[in-house]
């Protein structure tokens, strides 16, 4: 359980080693406020938060945003937490996307600082250097195959590795007459921005942009949404198609290859 093994405070211990204090702040509007560490979170950092595992794994935040100069030398935006520090990258986000004007963020975007060796220099600490155990065998990704399962009754999308559920993400899957398809499938193509055109139950359709796009049987496709926000809510939205919330999608996309077990059930 996530109990049982947790992150140490590596964020408040760097932030010590390297001097760095950070006075409280009173709530501000737009933000989500931490009364337990008087500190606010809100946009790009607090959507990773909560995505990547909010307070069971990097703690409450311990600073507001702040710009420091990172190893690189570079001058980013980062925030300090009780277990991480996040960076702010926004090179890493593409501008194909960015100049059509979706909010499409890169996974890379935030990125947590190397908060672990820090620790371990400021504390002097030598890490020697270990030989592969001779009965060790060689890790390889055929031992966690990955699937994906969409729960069309619950509105969700499971993404395991072996029995190891990774993810979870709400869907907006097919409305009646245009119902998803039941199934075992696979990803059978890729796109990572592609305009869907079509014509079917007497409707026509044409929407531009779509991004992270995975096909999984006929014209049916796991994809970013970005003219409906109705994931999981129990609304069916599309033509068939399962709808994801871009992050989410863009995660799916960066996760799975061509081939990729799909099973859709009730």
């Amino acid at each position: 359980t996530p109990q049982l093994i947790q992150l140490g405070l590596v964020g408040r211990e760097a932030a010590a080693a390297a001097g760095r204090t950070f006075e409280p702040a009173p709530p501000a509007d737009g933000t989500r406020y931490f009364p337990e560490t008087q500190h606010n979170l809100y946009g790009t950092f607090l959507r990773y938060w909560e995505k990547r595992g909010g307070v069971a794994r990097f703690g409450f935040p311990i600073s507001d945003e702040l710009d420091e100069v990172a190893a690189d030398g570079v001058t980013r935006r980062v925030q300090y937490f009780e277990r991480a520090r996040f960076e702010y990258h926004p090179e890493d986000l593409d501008g194909f996307y960015r100049g059509r004007g979706l909010n499409i963020a890169s996974l890379h975007e935030v990125e947590l600082g190397d908060l672990g060796r820090q620790v371990m220099l400021a504390r002097g600490v030598q890490s020697p250097s270990f030989q592969a155990l001779a009965a060790a065998p060689e890790w390889s990704p055929a031992s966690w195959p990955r699937r994906i399962e969409v729960n069309l009754s619950e509105q969700q999308l499971y993404a395991y590795e072996g029995d190891l559920l990774v993810y979870q993400a709400p869907v907006a899957t097919g409305r009646d007459g245009f119902n998803t398809p039941t199934g075992d499938y696979a990803i059978y193509d890729k796109y990572t921005m592609q305009t869907m055109v079509g014509n079917a139950g007497g409707e026509s359709w044409y929407v531009p942009d779509i991004p992270w796009v995975q096909y999984v049987v006929g014209g049916v496709a796991l994809h970013g949404t970005y003219w409906h926000d109705q994931w999981g809510t129990g609304t069916r939205m599309s033509h068939g198609c399962i709808n994801l919330n871009i992050d989410d999608a863009q995660w799916l996309f960066q996760w799975a290859v061509v081939g990729v077990p799909v099973s859709i059930h009730y």
